[in-house]
């Protein structure tokens, strides 16, 4: 039997971070829930004091907003939204150059298996989100700046506040690996301007697609 790591032997407020990170992604808590400590520390079977800890870190980087004596997962207005998307660009941009530079033959490979991968998820949103935060990943991952890489996952665990994805729109699915084809064979020749153009022209795709979604709903 595999004995655990010393990461994986710590329950400290990193592990009760993530849970409850990943549990706001996945939709589990939409924003204007409320974050009561007792429940959460049922659901993920851990004690209270991490899951209070990793309550504040949160606050800390306005994942969670007060309402009175109580936490509730924040939700993005229109300019926060804005705000967002124009500083992904930026990021994930320079991440598309740095990676056209920088890139490994095999993260090269890897990022083409993955577009690859994702035309047989076109029926199915869900699935293909979760692909898109993987391929983003391999491409912050392979700028190799562990600086770019810390400001690309504060960004991302903000867009865990948004509860619905751009993908969900009729056509974005088939022009989403489209763009990212582009993105993919631009790294490939490492053209690094072809690259960060790709990646911006993808985020402001994504945007506008978002903005059109919440205007439907409204």
């Amino acid at each position: 039997m595999k004995e655990p790591t010393v990461a994986e032997q710590k329950s400290g407020p990193k592990d009760a971070y993530e849970m409850i990170l990943e549990a706001i992604d996945a939709g589990l808590y939409q924003p204007g829930d409320r974050m009561v400590e007792s429940e959460l520390a049922d659901r993920f079977g851990v004690s209270r004091t991490p899951i209070r800890e990793a309550l504040q870190r949160l606050e800390t980087q306005s994942l969670l907003n007060r309402d009175g004596r109580s936490l509730i997962v924040a939700s993005l207005d229109h300019n926060q939204l804005a705000e967002l998307y124009t500083v992904r660009a930026e990021l994930e941009g320079l991440a598309a150059r740095l990676a056209a530079q920088h890139a490994a033959p095999e993260e090269m490979k890897l990022l083409r298996q993955m577009v690859e991968a994702d035309k047989g998820l076109i029926n199915d949103a869900k699935a293909l989100s979760r692909a898109n935060r993987r391929f983003h990943r391999q491409i912050h991952l392979a700028s190799h700046n562990r600086y770019l890489l810390q400001q690309l996952d504060l960004v991302h665990r903000t867009m865990a506040l948004l509860a619905t994805t751009s993908l969900a729109a009729e056509g974005r699915p088939e022009l989403t690996i489209a763009e990212h084809d582009a993105i993919v064979r631009a790294i490939e020749t490492r053209d690094g301007d072809a690259a960060d153009d790709a990646l911006r022209t993808h985020i402001s795709k994504a945007f506008e697609t978002r903005l059109k979604l919440d205007s439907q709903r409204e």
